[in-house]
């Protein structure tokens, strides 16, 4: 489907890389115990791409628990980022559907997802030299808004820009308003394991919101008033946060969006001029 719907405009890749082990091993004796967990990634690069120069790179961090680099969803954003000129890396991170249960089920929440989306990077720019390494922006919706966040705050050097959208920002306070259905989810035996009240310090090293001390490059938030996933309140508790440590960022908040939670990444109007004010910022750092 990916190529089908992008081969006019990109040439589409899947690849194999490694990342590090698994952080839930059942069997640590067993033939290969330990070894690196091995992620797939879709790359897209634009065909009117000149690669004798150097050009900018984004890395994409899909949306969705338990989610996937998915063409229903993202091809049209995809298409835009080509017209815009970007390079594309978007990892297929442990814990992605369509690899079997036992990949599910190597989610790490806030943890080496993160990793396995920094190995993805890496592995684009060693793969392709006319790529810039000084010129790599982080992406991400939703839950791939959380990876974006933790990546450029954990591992500052990684990036020159980011846009998080609608970004899960604070487990504690999130865990406070989804149903215990939700809560039971991260308690299981292959995620996090217990529950917030069992151990908030837990929660607390996988939101971003704990580490609004480390931005240090620019960054885009947006968020939405009647998103009905992540309730805007979280993202407002980010944004304070990252003023209270008097960090120089750019945030919007759009006031009852028809959308909700994918109000910027519909085919609407409204979200495709939402994502030219991204594609605006983003711009500015990684565009000569």
């Amino acid at each position: 489907m990916w190529v089908q719907k992008l081969s006019d405009i990109a040439d589409v890749d899947k690849v194999a890389y490694t990342s590090k082990p698994p952080a839930h091993i059942l069997n640590r004796t067993g033939p290969g115990a330990g070894n690196p967990l091995i992620i797939r990634a879709y790359t897209f690069i634009p065909k009117k791409m000149d690669r004798s120069k150097k050009q900018p790179l984004l890395v994409l961090a899909h949306q969705g628990i338990h989610g996937n680099v998915s063409s229903v969803e993202l091809a049209h954003v995809i298409r835009e980022m080509m017209e815009q000129g970007y390079a594309v890396i978007a990892p297929d991170y442990r814990g992605s559907i369509g690899y079997g249960q036992a990949f599910s089920n190597q989610i790490d929440y806030g943890g080496l997802e993160v990793d396995d989306v920094l190995a993805g990077k890496a592995w684009m720019l060693e793969k392709y030299s006319f790529l810039d390494p000084k010129r790599v922006g982080a992406i991400g919706w939703s839950h791939g808004g959380l990876i974006t966040l933790m990546q450029i705050l954990l591992h500052p050097d990684e990036y020159a820009v980011a846009y998080a959208g609608v970004p899960v920002s604070d487990l504690v306070l999130r865990m406070g308003y989804e149903s215990p259905a939700y809560q039971t989810l991260y308690s299981a035996p292959y995620h996090i394991g217990k529950s917030v009240r069992d151990d908030i310090k837990e929660y607390e090293k996988r939101s971003p919101i704990t580490y609004a001390s480390k931005l240090t490059i620019p960054l885009l938030i947006h968020s939405n008033t009647n998103d009905e996933d992540v309730n805007v309140l979280e993202v407002q508790r980010m944004i304070m946060a990252l003023k209270a440590e008097g960090k120089k960022f750019e945030s919007k908040i759009y006031e009852n969006a028809p959308g909700g939670h994918m109000f910027n990444r519909l085919d609407t109007k409204l979200a495709r001029d939402s994502r030219e004010e991204i594609y605006a910022f983003l711009g500015r750092y990684l565009k000569n």
